[in-house]
């Protein structure tokens, strides 16, 4: 193919995606609107079912099967079936819980009511003691029941907060979602090259931050999780090097009615240090994994086991 009908069909590809795009991302917003409309409770239960019936045809099906056997290789083929049972209709719950997250309630100890999201009566005070420390802290969490649920407890608990997120690819969808979240679950920082130095100036200023550390990265550290070796990004850890934060992880629970959430903040993890006294980021990183395992043990049906964390 000569140069110019190269350039051509170049041409005519990139207006075709942005076209697919656009199409995608509107029809996504449309989605969003309509949603809104119905209940929650009931829509969830719908798609959940739908989930768990198409949920097995699908590829990563056999991703979550293979990445279950290897994590518990004691457990029977029909164990993991159900587990992954559980995997799908987890993740019918959170596409409906997305759009309707504003309307969740998260209990407050100091004026109790009705809520979505209960934390331990501990766990209420951890974050008190949180908003008056003088450090900002660093929060973890993992894609376990609905991920973004954990981010709600700082407007409800009065917490300056920013939260890593990865933008969508396509920005009409990446631009309602910011239009939705906006004051919802604090400011929102899109994973960028400038990103660390942002996080790094809102801790310096008071805010806390937090982020999710359970996905692939290629450019991360080797940590262990479930006996085999992953990538994870080292972000969190290198901040608290650089600022001396502290560490603490960020969990709920789905309950058995499905729509219902048990949350938890745990005690600052330990930052094993190197002989220079600076945080050691490989054994840091180890040491939240560790963490994430102990969560993902205990309730396996609602990790994302269907993408690929160990490559």
């Amino acid at each position: 193919m000569s140069t110019l009908p190269r350039r051509l069909a170049r041409r005519f590809g990139r207006r075709l995606k942005a076209m697919t795009d656009a199409i995608a991302g509107w029809s996504a917003v449309v989605l969003f609107r309509l949603f809104r409309l119905t209940d929650r409770k009931r829509t969830a239960e719908l798609s959940a079912w739908l989930m768990r019936k198409i949920g097995p045809w699908l590829p990563e099906h056999r991703t979550g099967r293979r990445n279950l056997a290897a994590a518990f290789p004691d457990k029977t083929a029909a164990e993991i079936e159900q587990i992954l049972t559980g995997v799908w209709d987890n993740l019918g719950r959170v596409a409906i819980e997305f759009v309707h997250l504003d309307r969740m309630q998260v209990l407050d100890y100091e004026r109790p009511g009705p809520a979505d999201v209960i934390y331990d009566r501990t766990s209420f005070e951890r974050f008190n003691d949180i908003r008056e420390a003088p450090r900002a802290t660093l929060f973890f969490g993992a894609h376990l029941a609905n991920w973004e649920v954990p981010a709600l407890a700082g407007a409800f608990y009065k917490i300056d907060m920013a939260v890593l997120f990865r933008r969508p690819n396509v920005a009409v969808v990446g631009n309602a979602i910011l239009k939705m979240r906006s004051g919802l679950i604090g400011k929102l920082v899109p994973t960028a090259l400038d990103a660390p130095v942002r996080l790094a100036r809102m801790l310096e200023g008071g805010t806390h931050v937090g982020m999710l550390v359970d996905q692939h990265d290629y450019n991360g550290v080797d940590v262990t999780f479930f006996g085999r070796t992953c990538k994870a990004n080292p972000l969190i850890a290198r901040l608290a090097r650089v600022l001396d934060c502290e560490i603490r992880g960020v969990r709920i629970v789905r309950q058995p009615d499905g729509h219902h959430f048990w949350g938890e903040i745990t005690e600052p993890i330990e930052r094993p240090r190197k002989q220079d006294g600076r945080v050691d980021i490989q054994r840091t990183m180890q040491a939240i994994t560790s963490v994430v395992e102990e969560w993902v043990r205990e309730h396996p049906e609602q990790w994302l086991w269907v993408h690929r964390r160990w490559r």
